[in-house]
């Protein structure tokens, strides 16, 4: 899965490398560089969300800080 996603990356940014030199000269080169740049951003957030979605990220995620006050810290007398 995260060698599809980095080839996927490579190939988004060879499109943009095109791309680039026709944003320029008209409408549809422009609006087909802002979707592969947001397809190529879509991907780099899922390999990030992929390297980071360790066991102890997800628990991380599920324990509150206590260096936060918390709705229930007001009621205690």
């Amino acid at each position: 899965m995260k060698k599809q996603l980095m080839a996927s990356i490579h190939e988004k940014e060879l499109q943009l490398l095109k791309l680039k030199s026709h944003i320029d000269k008209s409408e549809i080169c422009s609006d087909l560089y802002d979707k592969v740049l947001l397809e190529k951003a879509i991907l780099k957030k899922q390999l990030d969300d992929l390297q980071n979605n360790t066991l102890a990220n997800r628990i991380k995620h599920l324990i509150p800080h206590r260096g936060e006050k918390l709705i229930c810290d007001y009621f205690r007398g």
